[in-house]
């Protein structure tokens, strides 16, 4: 009963809202307030609140964008089913599990509907896997309709090209309209017909994966990936779909793509966010070469909490935001990757496993050895800058993964942990003076 009168309340507050956000932002902020008792809600809600009086700053340019850029009835969508469902009655659900069973309970699952992919991107382990891996539809809504019973209703998609597949993923958001369905994609399968589609939709946006300008993009993905994304991005931003992007900062494109320059291109383009990783060394073959240097991780830690608090978009990093989440979100304490045949993976950078989805349902999957390990150990460290058990802390992967079992997914060459460790080992105690220096600082 709760929950349907949270979703009531939510809708009608979308309406209040609708007649003049810029006014009726800031009474719903000071009347939300007024009944919360959390500190932490308290801080955000205080933030919030300044940003919406502050008509000159970028935070309240970013509010506004949702309500000029994005279609109403796709962003009433995702505010349900993002602040509701993910973060309030999904929240519930997963604490009920985890204590029920001294497990970890993920947040979000992502998931390979395909190994399949139409481009060969230098330094992308997934490039050398075998094409023909896939989950089938049913395999999918199975994992889905499983994990919203755990209080799971963030699904992200990776691959491989996960939008070679887009039909299925389509149909998958269409049925599950409580959730939200997020693809990793080259931007190349996006065309004004699936843009329609997903207007439709209104629960499944985009992240569009780009390295930086047309030279730096086209030089690890191939000639026209520049311009497939930004068209792409295009035809999104015409018809009112929200997207984000996706970019892997490395040694020959770090100091471009956290510029000015760049984060604003890819806020006129129409992004409401943007997702950075680092470039991991995965695979035998793995150019350990693109590995970001030290001082360019550490630019980048930087930039990220300066784009966030002077450009009207939100932009996180995967590693240099751990402080944020307590370290290390995988082994499923936040998200777990599945992947196109079914290995139930702790992280999409963690290529080892001990069972596989189409096995044993999500929650008997969740309570194997490897995370259990991971539970065990997290946080691996008590610098939040360092928080990977494999990039940051390889000898716990090696402990591990020697202790649960676990046997490399990495196809067609398995990768020995203790070999991916020696790969690992150097990028760590590189990172590790600057990275503790930089957690002193703040602290």
């Amino acid at each position: 009963m709760s929950n349907i009168i949270s979703a009531a309340l939510l809708r009608q507050g979308f309406r209040y809202l609708e007649k003049d956000p810029e006014k009726n932002l800031l009474k719903l902020a000071r009347w939300a307030e007024t009944f919360t008792r959390d500190n932490t809600s308290k801080k955000q809600l205080a933030a919030f609140r300044d940003a919406v009086q502050d008509h000159d700053s970028p935070q309240h340019c970013y509010i506004m964008r949702f309500f000029h850029e994005i279609d109403t009835p796709i962003l009433k969508k995702i505010i349900e089913n993002f602040i509701l469902n993910a973060n309030w009655v999904g929240y519930k659900k997963t604490q009920e599990y985890r204590e029920k069973y001294g497990i970890n309970i993920p947040w979000a699952l992502l998931i390979d509907p395909t190994s399949a992919c139409n481009l060969h991107c230098k330094g992308c382990w997934a490039a050398d896997y075998p094409k023909s891996d896939d989950l089938s539809l049913e395999i999918m809504d199975r994992i889905i309709n499983e994990a919203k019973e755990l209080g799971t209703y963030m699904f992200l998609f990776s691959g491989g090209e996960p939008l070679m597949r887009k039909n299925d993923l389509l149909t998958l958001a269409l049925k599950h309209q409580d959730a939200v369905f997020a693809p990793f994609t080259n931007a190349t399968p996006i065309d004004p017909a699936f843009v329609a589609a997903l207007r439709k939709a209104g629960n499944f946006i985009p992240i569009i994966s780009i390295e930086g300008d047309r030279e730096q993009t086209d030089a690890r993905r191939g000639d026209g990936a520049f311009d497939a994304c930004i068209k792409a991005m295009h035809y999104l931003h015409e018809e009112k779909v929200p997207f984000g992007f996706s970019t892997c900062y490395h040694r020959y494109n770090t100091e471009y793509v956290g510029s000015d320059a760049y984060v604003d291109e890819m806020i006129r383009a129409g992004a409401m966010f943007g997702w950075y990783f680092t470039y991991i060394p995965l695979g035998k073959n793995a150019d350990t070469g693109l590995i970001a240097t030290p001082k360019q991780r550490a630019y980048m830690y930087r930039r990220i909490r300066e784009l966030r608090k002077n450009k009207p978009i939100f932009v996180l990093d995967f590693w240099n935001d751990g402080e944020y989440v307590k370290g290390c979100i995988a082994g499923a304490r936040q998200y777990l990757h599945i992947n196109a045949r079914g290995d139930v993976e702790p992280c999409a950078f963690i290529h080892y496993a001990v069972t596989n989805i189409y096995d044993e349902p999500l929650l008997e999957a969740l309570k194997n050895p490897l995370f259990r390990e991971y539970k065990k150990y997290q946080p691996f460290n008590e610098n939040m800058l360092r928080p990977c058990p494999m990039f940051d802390n390889p000898e716990f992967l090696v402990k591990m993964v020697r202790a649960s079992g676990a046997h490399s997914t990495h196809l067609p060459d398995p990768e020995d942990v203790e070999a991916l460790y020696a790969k690992c080992k150097p990028a760590a105690e590189a990172w590790k003076p600057l990275a503790d220096r930089l957690w002193s600082e703040r602290r």
